[in-house]
Parts: structure tokens; C-alpha cells; sequence
């Protein structure tokens, strides 16, 4: 099985993200004020939709040599915009 291949409920293995994983994220994190972040790898689960969780490097914008990881969770609807339901520091 490869990191795109996706069974319903199971969650894919960490992977680079492709032009949609990107897409996704960028539209979830629309209007986001406060804390940058940079997604690094990503990992998918198909639901009614798709759940994503994006492992991101996070900084503060003005504080340079201030960054954290982080794990951007975010939901994409199959019919509706993409938009974070949860951020996690790790």
C-alpha cells in the first residue's frame, strides 16, 4: 500500500503533501490570524469528507528563532469548505 492509498476510517501513514493536501490547508487556514504555520508532512482519513492532519513547523511572526511543531488537524466536507477543527503544539 502506498502513503496516497486510503482505506475509509483508517488513517494514511505521514507523507509529502500533494497540490490538494496543499490546497486544503491553505483554504482551512483562511483568514487565520497569529501563529504561521508551514505544513511539513501530512496524513489522511476518509470520512463523510476527509479528515487531514498536517505536522507543522510554527512560528510567530516579528519572533525570529521562536518556532515549535505543531499538528494542524483540519476537516474538508465533501460538499463546503475546508476548515481546522483542532491544533495540537508537540
Amino acid at each position: 500500500m502506498t502513503a496516497q492509498e486510503q482505506l475509509v476510517g483508517g488513517w494514511t501513514v505521514y507523507h509529502k503533501l500533494t497540490p490538494k493536501d496543499q490546497e486544503v490547508f491553505k483554504e482551512a487556514l483562511t483568514g487565520f490570524v497569529g501563529v504561521q504555520y508551514s505544513p511539513e508532512l501530512v496524513s489522511t482519513q476518509v470520512v463523510n469528507g476527509t479528515n487531514y492532519r498536517f505536522k507543522c513547523t510554527a512560528t510567530l511572526p516579528g519572533s525570529p528563532g521562536t518556532s515549535w511543531q505543531a499538528i494542524v488537524e483540519t476537516y474538508a466536507p465533501i460538499n463546503g469548505k475546508p476548515h481546522i477543527t483542532q491544533i495540537h503544539r508537540v
